[in-house]
């Protein structure tokens, strides 16, 4: 079992995803230790010693930040922090994305600036490495003041409330307790705050959308190659020439993917009857390029997020202040999944036109690429389904982060929605795995009539690879088990070919 050391040093996304494919555990180093118990006496000290008045730690919270409350209380207040504010609705969250919640909020915390027992940090990790995952729910946060519905639900066990999946089971929090032998966490003064602010539910979908729409990005280029292939598409669109005198670079890193994609290729070096393709293959640089550059501007905005402190008040020991600030407010997320979410949806939109447009008797392809059309319907209908779904992720597009309603009595009378964001956003990578599989379905099956000619050697493998799931489609059958199998191949297997 490989382990990784959290030692506050910069995490890129790429590390992130390793850490989270590989099962690997993780551990704090003795730096990141001695920063959480640095910052934890610092705060004793000062709530023993003086009769300073700080927001969250000897205050109500929200509108109630002017309540001061006595000393023997601030255990408590933790407390019922986490508990009250467990108001989470809708569908559970995926358990990856648990997973992936656990971890960034541990990474949060080991910096030494939110004052948290060094013992709730290990009951965190204890929780990531052995696969106990909180119940959360999707709905609930306003992506400011940190992800607060979602991050309570996601740290009631700690404190033997809530439920969890474990060992196969869903259990309640107050049953892990004496399943794993260890009795529940008491929370000291502002811990409770700690968990609960910060943007953990938002940077999970980031930074996951970003890793999926980064092996998509690469897998629209791969289907878009076969399916130019299977219309008999020119490739001058992809020279090096025309791309570079329009000077950016998605577009032109775009377009070299292609070129590799289409070397050697038999069909592509066929003379054409043609003298120009429709925009969804010869602009695919100017579309596919376009969203490259937008996944690579939101990756840096995550990165930065998942190495950040984003809960409040921020403690700093050493300069002996406590800052009540906005670091959980969740903008540079909600603005970049909107972002993410568009550049995303309309590489499906440009997926689903080369679909039709395989279908359409043209290029010497059968109409709806199967013998005896009329008798056969072929594969009219699955450009139906992808018709569907892309309509869907244009709905889903509409921006989350131009919203905000107050709460709490108009303390929090700005917030970013990017909750909503990232469930949106999750919902449009989803539908892209989709179209991919619809996509690749028709494109192969197109190939197969250019036959005997043979199509690049990379794409050749990932032909051959399909194949053993999706077969070629002689006459109508049931189609529905083959999109299956076609989307699960695109997810599954088509980014280790």
């Amino acid at each position: 079992m490989k382990t990784y050391t959290i030692n506050n040093a910069w995490i890129a996304l790429e590390q992130l995803e390793e850490i989270l494919e590989e099962g690997q555990h993780i551990v704090l180093s003795p730096e990141a230790k001695h920063a959480i118990v640095h910052c934890r006496t610092y705060l004793n000290d000062l709530m023993q010693n003086e009769d300073r008045i700080i927001y969250g730690i000897n205050t109500g919270f929200g509108s109630l930040c002017d309540t001061i409350i006595p000393l023997e209380d601030l255990g408590q207040l933790q407390r019922n922090l986490v508990l009250s504010h467990a108001c989470g609705a809708g569908e559970e969250v995926p358990k990856h994305l648990v997973k992936r919640m656990l971890l960034l909020k541990v990474l949060g915390l080991s910096h030494g600036h939110s004052g948290v027992q060094l013992e709730t940090v290990e009951r965190l990790i204890y929780f990531f490495n052995h696969d106990i995952l909180p119940v959360v729910y999707q709905q609930g946060s306003l992506g400011a003041s940190g992800d607060l519905a979602p991050l309570a639900h996601l740290c009631l066990p700690l404190l033997g409330e809530g439920e969890v999946h474990f060992e196969g089971e869903r259990i309640p929090g107050s049953a892990l307790a004496t399943r794993i032998n260890l009795a529940p966490i008491v929370l000291q003064s502002k811990e409770g705050l700690a968990l609960l602010n910060g943007t953990q539910f938002m940077s999970s979908y980031a930074s996951y959308s970003v890793a999926a729409a980064q092996r998509l990005w690469k897998q629209f280029n791969q289907i878009a190659a076969i399916s130019l292939e299977g219309y008999d598409g020119r490739v001058e669109p992809f020279g090096v020439s025309v791309n570079e005198i329009r000077k950016q670079k998605g577009q032109i890193f775009a377009a070299s993917q292609m070129r590799e994609l289409l070397s050697g290729s038999e069909i592509a070096a066929q003379q054409k009857a043609h003298v120009q393709d429709p925009y969804s293959f010869r602009c695919i640089p100017q579309v596919h390029g376009a969203s490259y550059d937008a996944i690579a501007y939101v990756a840096g905005i995550v990165e930065n997020e998942i190495n950040a402190v984003t809960d409040n008040p921020t403690v700093f020991p050493d300069e002996d202040q406590v800052v009540s600030a906005g670091n959980f407010h969740g903008q540079p997320l909600a603005l970049s999944m909107d972002f993410l979410a568009i550049a995303m949806a309309e590489m499906g939109s440009i997926s689903e036109r080369r679909v039709y447009k395989l279908i359409s008797g043209t290029r010497g392809l059968p109409a709806f690429l199967v013998a005896k059309p009329g008798l056969n319907s072929g594969f009219m209908i699955p450009q139906y389904t992808c018709a569907s779904i892309v309509s869907q992720n244009k709905q889903l597009c509409m921006p989350a982060s131009v919203d905000t309603i107050d709460s709490s009595n108009g303390q929090e009378d700005h917030v970013s929605m990017g909750a909503n964001a990232g469930t949106k956003l999750y919902r449009v990578i989803e539908n892209c795995f989709m179209i991919q599989g619809i996509e690749l379905m028709n494109a192969a099956q197109a190939i197969q009539f250019r036959r005997p000619l043979k199509t690049n050697s990379v794409l050749e493998k990932i032909l051959l690879a399909y194949r053993e799931t999706v077969p070629f489609i002689e006459q109508d059958e049931y189609l529905h088990p083959h999109m299956q199998a076609s989307k699960k191949f695109v997810q599954e297997t088509l980014w280790k070919i």
